[in-house]
């Protein structure tokens, strides 16, 4: 077992790694509830995919321009002040949607405006944190410090969408903006007890948007690192139907907030599930190859969830599918940071920051547009084929992604 289960030296033996990996325990859950939360909402007040595909889509340039600032930030000045101030404002604006949402109608405009204000804070503070943990511990330890951060990442999606929907349909979505608001202040305390991070190399006289320019510069000379992002994109702008669980838990399963929860909570519950076994995964050579595989089984999993309307079965879709994105996420992450430069680490994470939170909501969009002018089935199961389709273009287009071994 000790060879199947995650290596919990990291946490053991790093107070700075235990530190973050407790306050996001908490602050992640919290998120999760948001999350669930605003796409509800706007459904609740449009009757529309569409309108939710397209406010997740309104909070890309903001994310985008989050990330792409913070990890600037992150690579010339001490990381600890910078993840504090970015919990502090996150707190702050879900506080705001709270307010909002206690109206007797949220208003759109405000609700679309600060979840995008939001997505925002949490771009930039997110490549910051991603770039902080090799800097924590050690790369022999590297693999088993994001295995745990996938435990994390992943018991928020699990308990927080299943708690949002019990919120939503026994107290009401203001409380999930509430609860989220006072988690980020529990994250931004541990954050405090953490000993500095000082950038390494000299920033200072590097202007931001050049810095900035820099990283972009420095991904193009990297084709390890482009095939890295063009296999999540492609995962999570064709293949992931996020935007039509309300409609799914509300005309296609006929369920109502519960139903909706459990369809948010179920890939976290299979990518929970695999988070705690992955000791194996630090024993896989050919990374490459089975990046590429999971994603086809990512895939072959959407497009079951379209075909079959039995909500167990779904549930189950979604589980598997949660399951393989862990082992890619895990996987993706070491490739990444051992492919790249310290001083680059900060920029670097925030084009996979972009990468990683702006595909969903591309995808958000994708999903919202096909349904409106198809069906919600034709575009879950039209997307998870064109993600299988896309993994084998990009094999055939960066044949040493497939060759890659450690």
């Amino acid at each position: 077992m000790p060879r199947l289960l995650v290596d919990v030296r990291p946490l053991r033996e790093n107070r700075n790694f235990r530190l973050l990996f407790s306050g996001q325990l908490v602050s992640i859950l919290g998120s999760n509830l948001t999350l669930v939360a605003i796409p509800f909402e706007v459904y609740q007040e449009t009757h529309s995919s569409l309108w939710v595909g397209l406010a997740s889509l309104f909070q890309l340039p903001c994310l985008i321009a989050g990330a792409l600032w913070g990890g600037a930030m992150g690579d010339r000045f001490d990381k600890r002040p910078l993840l504090i101030f970015g919990s502090v404002v996150c707190g702050a604006l879900s506080g705001a949607l709270a307010l909002n949402a206690l109206l007797v109608h949220g208003n759109i405009v405000l609700l679309i405006v600060f979840a995008a204000l939001s997505a925002g804070a949490g771009g930039f503070s997110g490549p910051i944190r991603t770039a902080a943990i090799p800097k924590m511990v050690g790369g022999e330890q590297l693999i088993a410090a994001y295995s745990l951060n996938q435990i994390v990442m992943n018991l928020g999606p699990f308990i927080g969408a299943a708690l949002a929907g019990e919120l939503i349909a026994s107290v009401g979505i203001s409380s999930c903006y509430a609860i989220d608001a006072f988690t980020f202040l529990v994250l931004a305390f541990f954050t405090c007890f953490m000993s500095a991070m000082k950038p390494t190399g000299q920033h200072t006289g590097v202007a931001m948007m050049r810095a900035i320019f820099d990283g972009f510069r420095y991904v193009r000379t990297n084709a390890l690192a482009q095939a890295v992002y063009l296999v999540d994109l492609n995962a999570m702008v064709f293949g992931l139907p996020r935007a039509l669980f309300p409609a799914m838990a509300l005309t296609v399963y006929h369920g109502g907030p519960r139903t909706f929860g459990l369809l948010s909570a179920a890939p976290g519950a299979g990518a929970l599930i695999m988070a705690v076994l992955t000791g194996w995964v630090g024993r896989v050579h050919r990374q490459g190859r089975l990046i590429a595989l999971v994603v086809i089984g990512w895939g072959g999993a959407m497009a079951l969830l379209g075909v079959v309307h039995v909500l167990w079965f779904g549930l189950l879709c979604l589980a598997v599918a949660g399951a393989t994105d862990v082992i890619s996420t895990i996987l993706r992450n070491t490739v990444l940071q051992n492919a790249i430069t310290d001083e680059f680490r900060s920029r670097i994470s925030s084009v996979q920051m972009a990468v990683v939170t702006g595909g969903p909501r591309l995808g958000d969009a994708e999903s919202g547009v096909v349904a409106s002018f198809t069906s919600t089935e034709f575009s879950i199961v039209s997307g998870g084929v064109a993600c299988i389709i896309g993994v084998l273009i990009l094999l055939r287009a960066r044949p040493t992604f497939w060759k890659h071994r450690v």
